[in-house]
């Protein structure tokens, strides 16, 4: 069964991050707040792609949903 933690650390070991939080309680509908530098100078498409590229195939054949924000270092510290 999927975890938060277990996409969790798919997510840290694939993608460089200043903060991530993952939560979930189904085994298959997940949110996610990921923030990273690699997300400066993308638009959320670009931001969404490099996510599910560290989850791979997991994203067809594990996880059902996945919801996402995602933010640069600086949007996320303009929100505090």
């Amino acid at each position: 069964m999927v975890t938060p933690e277990s996409i969790r650390i798919n997510i840290f070991q694939g993608l460089p991050t200043e903060y991530l939080n993952v939560v979930g309680d189904d085994g298959t509908h997940f949110e996610a707040i990921i923030v990273s530098k690699a997300f400066d100078g993308k638009n959320r498409v670009q931001r969404h792609q490099l996510v599910y590229q560290t989850l791979g195939d997991r994203m067809r054949a594990e996880i059902h949903a996945l919801s996402m924000k995602t933010y640069t270092p600086q949007e996320w510290q303009d929100l505090k």
